[in-house]
């Protein structure tokens, strides 16, 4: 009993840690901002975070995006409330040429958050041009870079984490589930004969 005990308690230590690294992911440090998702427009800020649901669930990428051919979520977020009240453009390039391949025309975003999926066929660089067009007054254009097509994949820390459940998982099964335990040790003992 007292290995279970011990075992939660380390369990919930390492739980714990992950949790407050992942807090941690977009910054962190005292008194500093270093957030690269974060893109400054007229003294406001827009988050942008990519998904690719159908390779890594739950992954944010910025900079760098793993995958080409799969649909990936761009999505960006007004911090304040100052932008949701003019319209904003927004286009992403394939750079060095500079040729457009995903349009958003200017519109006011008054939810504070722009939803779009594209699917991006070649491995290359990109640019984001975020573009605020006020009611009176010059547009202000913005751009922030990222490539796509590094095939990463799901981090090696997301992986550890994964695995590290799942072994924890079977742990506690094999301690709490007498059929578990019996069938692992004769698998177990297979094992050590070869």
């Amino acid at each position: 009993m007292n290995i279970r005990k011990s075992f939660s308690g380390v369990l919930l230590v390492v739980v714990g840690l992950l949790l407050s690294t992942s807090l941690w992911a977009h910054g962190g440090a005292a008194g500093t901002d270093t957030d690269q998702c974060k893109i400054e427009i007229d003294g406001e800020w827009v988050h942008y975070t990519a998904y690719q649901p159908f390779i890594a669930p739950g992954e944010e990428y910025c900079s760098s995006i793993p995958e080409i051919n799969t649909p990936t979520n761009l999505v960006f977020d007004y911090i304040g409330t100052k932008l949701r009240g003019v319209q904003m453009e927004y286009e992403i390039t394939k750079e060095p040429e500079g040729n457009r391949i995903l349009f958003k025309e200017a519109a006011k975003h008054t939810s504070g958050t722009v939803n779009t999926t594209h699917s991006f066929t070649e491995a290359s660089r990109y640019l984001i041009h975020l573009k605020l067009i006020p009611d009176t007054g010059e547009p202000t254009d913005v751009h922030l870079g990222f490539t796509i097509g590094s095939g990463a994949g799901m981090s090696l820390a997301s992986l550890a984490m994964y695995a590290f459940f799942l072994f924890a998982g079977l742990y506690i099964l094999y301690l709490s589930n007498a059929g578990f335990k019996e069938f692992a040790d004769k698998l177990l003992g297979k094992a050590k004969e070869l």
